[in-house]
């Protein structure tokens, strides 16, 4: 892989067989040149590494991290590790832009008794409010263990554990509809004004 020193660069953690024009529509000029890390080699990464891991990669290697759904298949406890590897392989004035479930949001359907009515329709098939609680149930039952989900997040517990591991500057936003979290983060301290700049441009209106 060759890199363009006037290209910024984003690590695609946890990226599956996802591809530069699958990400967030901020990342998708030719501004940027997309790594992609996974744990599974089966799905041809630049990188194969464990998020909790990344010592592959050099300090302060990227200018932007994106990780869509991945930090929910670590346990509690290794959050603030992965959270911190990430602020390490970014540039001070680099940024995370982070998308997981957000449990809050399941309360109204796992109240109503609605655990295994879809919720809404993946490119991996519908989605229970279980999948989303502990794992996509036909990802782990075809033997990948790794996808199953071992924390839950809100929007404050995410900004707060941010805070904890080495981003100076977060900022969260909630999607219902979707049951996601949004977060955007810089391990330096950083103007609100930049931080909305940044919001407006990576993160769903």
């Amino acid at each position: 892989m060759t890199t363009n020193p006037t290209v910024k660069r984003v690590l695609h953690i946890g990226c599956g067989p996802a591809r530069k024009e699958q990400m967030p529509p901020g990342f998708q000029s030719n501004e940027w040149q997309e790594v992609r890390c996974d744990i599974d080699p089966s799905v041809e990464p630049d990188i194969v590494a464990d998020m909790r891991d990344l010592s592959i990669v050099h300090d302060a290697a990227f200018d932007a991290i994106y990780s869509s759904h991945n930090i929910e298949h670590v346990f509690a406890h290794e959050v603030p590790v992965v959270l911190r590897e990430f602020a390490r392989v970014l540039r001070p004035t680099g940024f995370l832009v982070l998308t997981c479930p957000d449990v809050q949001s399941l309360g109204q359907a796992i109240s109503e008794g609605k655990l295994l009515n879809p919720l809404y329709t993946s490119p991996a098939g519908p989605i229970a409010a279980i999948d989303i609680l502990w794992g996509h149930r036909a990802s782990i039952s075809a033997g990948k263990l790794y996808m199953a989900h071992k924390v839950g997040l809100t929007a404050q517990v995410l900004v707060d554990t941010l805070a904890a591991s080495g981003f100076e500057s977060a900022l969260c936003i909630r999607q219902p509809a979707a049951f996601a979290l949004w977060a955007l983060a810089i391990p330096e301290k950083t103007a609100q004004t930049e931080l909305l700049s940044l919001r407006q441009r990576y993160l769903p209106v």
